[in-house]
């Protein structure tokens, strides 16, 4: 038998049977303990809270927003991204037990009939020597010299598959300069790439490329210096990659072009692949 005498209103207006003077701050509805949801001012109903949910705008982690802000301003974001990556991977590699540069490296093996590791032909750029932290940080610092000039000259898209492809090339030049059994890390190719192509920029537009020339001349001799453990290799394949990516853009820079452009991208990046391949069709005798 209810209480006559009892004020329907002082019950949850979920669960009938439940007391309670404690109202939703939105609808002024009677919600019990269960129902309630604590609010900026007072507590919410389920059904206030969906609402709220519902029309609340959708937020971005903060790393994106702010990568996006300084797209908008121009900064080069691609050039950051891949530094980023690149000491994120170098911090990793220096834990113990994780693997990560025998994941990662390149040893034109690792494209052969036998290992079939393709990926490690672009991992290898973004892992470098754990012994010699100067080798991580003057590429770094390199990178984001010719970064800054030649994503803002070519665009995001266009200077990232430059240092892909550059980055590729690098590894083809081990593959047929090299010792099959060779092992190399670090983003000399690609960065080499990027200074093949703003070498054949600059020359075409009529810029000046003297200091360029020496800059050359000078890192890859430095790479012939015995006892050094350089990979020269990779220097010279990326040096040429990407000063054919860079002949690439500046011959089909109108807008008309994009197309043959993206097509012989493409088919520069096949024929890199099947250069890569070489002990597939050609196997190391045993």
């Amino acid at each position: 038998m209810t209480d006559p005498g009892a004020d329907r209103a002082n019950f949850c207006y979920r669960h009938p049977d439940r007391q309670s003077f404690v109202l939703c701050q939105r609808c002024g509805r009677t919600i019990c303990g269960e129902c309630q949801t604590p609010g900026a001012v007072g507590v919410i109903c389920p059904e206030c809270m969906r609402e709220q949910r519902a029309s609340a705008p959708r937020t971005k982690p903060a790393v994106l927003t702010r990568m996006r802000s300084a797209g908008s301003r121009g900064a080069p974001v691609v050039t950051y991204t891949l530094i980023g990556i690149t000491l994120a991977v170098y911090v990793l590699q220096l834990i113990p037990g994780l693997g990560v540069t025998d994941w990662l490296y390149f040893t034109p093996l690792a494209v052969s009939d036998v290992a079939m590791q393709p990926w490690r032909l672009i991992t290898s750029v973004f892992v470098h020597s754990t012994g010699l932290i100067f080798h991580v940080l003057l590429n770094m610092y390199t990178l984001w010299i010719f970064g800054q000039l030649l994503e803002g000259l070519l665009g995001r898209g266009r200077f990232l598959a430059l240092y892909l492809i550059a980055g590729l090339g690098g590894s083809v030049g081990v593959v047929w300069l090299a010792d099959p059994n060779t092992s190399v890390v670090g983003a000399s190719g690609a960065i080499f790439g990027l200074m093949g192509a703003f070498l054949v920029i600059q020359r075409r537009l009529g810029g000046q490329t003297t200091q360029l020339f020496v800059l050359l001349a000078i890192n890859l001799a430095i790479g012939f210096v015995p006892g050094w453990n350089i990979a020269w290799q990779a220097h010279l394949g990326g040096l040429v990659a990407g000063a054919l990516v860079g002949l690439i853009y500046v011959e089909t820079r109108k807008r008309n072009q994009l197309g043959l452009q993206v097509g012989l991208l493409i088919g520069l990046t096949l024929v890199l692949l099947l250069l890569a391949f070489r002990y597939v069709f050609f196997p190391l005798a045993s």
